[in-house]
């Protein structure tokens, strides 16, 4: 008697990237702020302008 296994393969793959899509959400939920910030400070250098850092993680801007 021969079994397919194909079925129980992709369910695997599916739980796999199920897991990474959640680690990766959460670590952009929780880094978010700070990427947001390296962003703003690059394109503030780019443009000839300061830097100003906000109260939380994210909230910086351009002056």
């Amino acid at each position: 008697m021969r079994i397919n296994n194909k079925g129980q393969a992709l369910v695997e793959y599916l739980l796999i990237i199920a897991v990474i899509s959640v680690v990766v959400v959460s670590v952009v939920k929780i880094f978010g702020g700070y990427l947001q910030d390296s962003m703003t400070k690059s394109s503030c250098n780019l443009v000839g302008q300061t830097y100003v850092a906000g109260k939380k993680p994210g909230e910086g801007k351009c002056e």
